[in-house]
């Protein structure tokens, strides 16, 4: 039976998605100075106030410099994100630090495991998921929801005189067809802070070309079906419109809601919570399994005790799609990656300053090295090869 499906994405200028790269620019900091620093920072945003607290570890020689560096790069970040506005400018927003010392008893579950050397940061399940909808292997409605807010955040940066502002969402609507296929847009609506002096004729004169651009031909809707600030105005926003916070658009990070979520935020964890770096690891492995061959869709789940290495569990679903059986192929990705914290750091290369990028536009269906070394690494394809001979 056909059906409908919708996912959304919101911006960098986001409040909650500011809060994320903030969070993710005090942990790139600490991973930029040692590897394996451990960082917890939540962050608040409200009008013309940025608040981050939250546990961090490194060394006593380091840590003092790091702390004295964190006002200067959070004020950075949100410049690069484009605040100059009254209510909320990069450079006279009120900004409080309370990150304070690890707690000792997180910091010996971690430290203190079996002989695979580290444990995992908490409990928790983790989820990864590739199917063969768009090229980046993510499911379409997320994927081009992202496309069209970056294209918008690239124009706006270019032009100094642009009428977009920093804040704006994106919501796309996908027909699938009796096979699950999508096979064009049926909604979409788009929402984009601007200046006072924009009409609503300016806007959708602005966003229509760019989202006919990034969806693929035929896809665009007509007039009626381009929901574009479907209230009438937007020139109040980002954290002065709304207050932000780290972690609240998990399903906008991941997979659009088209893939289940384990529950747990990104943004300034560092990779010893499996939170993050096992659902890297889950992307991977199910990225890796669609490129392989082996399946048109997959779905991986990983599970976690804290202070464990090993996870609890390794779950493998091919939705009916799968070329091998799906036990043969969970054990096929524990062979060709042991999935303990520590082997998941070092496969990937997840010790290092590597985060801010991800903080916006989908920590998935990006590609790896794209902002710089490093970056991304979970969405290589270089383990197709070894998994179907491993099968």
């Amino acid at each position: 039976m056909a059906y409908l499906f919708t996912s959304e994405s919101v911006s960098e200028g986001h409040p909650d998605k500011l809060c994320d790269r903030v969070s993710d620019t005090v942990l790139d900091l600490f991973l930029a100075e040692e590897g394996d620093a451990r960082v917890a920072c939540e962050t608040f945003a409200t009008t013309n106030r940025v608040i981050i607290g939250g546990e961090v570890r490194a060394s006593e020689e380091k840590l003092p410099g790091i702390m004295d560096s964190i006002e200067a790069a959070v004020r950075n970040a949100v410049a690069d994100i484009g605040y100059e506005q009254k209510e909320f400018h990069h450079a006279h927003f009120e900004f409080q630090n309370y990150l304070h010392k690890q707690s000792t008893d997180i910091a010996m579950g971690v430290d203190s495991s079996d002989d695979k050397g580290e444990g995992a940061g908490d409990q928790g399940l983790m989820f990864g998921y590739a199917c063969r909808e768009t090229d980046a292997l993510m499911p379409a409605a997320i994927h081009y929801s992202h496309q069209i807010l970056k294209r918008l955040a690239d124009i706006r940066k270019a032009d100094a005189d642009s009428i977009l502002g920093p804040d704006s969402k994106s919501q796309i609507t996908l027909v699938y067809d009796d096979e699950g296929r999508p096979t064009g847009a049926h909604k979409i609506v788009l929402s984009t802070q601007h200046a006072a002096s924009a009409s609503q004729a300016d806007i959708r004169k602005l966003v229509t070309p760019v989202i006919a651009d990034i969806l693929p031909d035929g896809w665009m809707v007509g007039a009626d079906d381009l929901l574009v600030n479907p209230t009438g105005n937007f020139v109040i926003g980002g954290p002065d419109g709304d207050a932000g916070l780290t972690g609240r658009k998990i399903i906008v990070d991941t997979y659009g809601g088209a893939a289940p979520h384990g529950g747990g935020a990104f943004s300034g964890k560092d990779p010893t919570k499996v939170d993050r770096s096992a659902a890297y690891a889950a992307r991977y492995l199910a990225k890796n399994v669609v490129a392989a061959g082996l399946a048109d869709r997959c779905t991986i789940q990983l599970a976690y005790a804290i202070g464990v290495a090993e996870p609890v569990s390794v779950y493998a679903n091919t939705h009916g799609t799968g070329k091998v059986a799906d036990n043969a192929l969970e054990a096929a990705l524990v062979a060709c990656m042991p999935l303990t914290p520590r082997n998941i750091r070092d496969q990937l290369g997840l010790n290092r300053a590597i985060y801010a990028p991800s903080a916006a536009y989908g920590h998935f269906g990006r590609t790896a090295g794209e902002a710089g070394p490093g970056t991304f690494s979970w969405e290589a394809t270089d383990l197709a090869d070894r998994l179907t001979a491993a099968v």
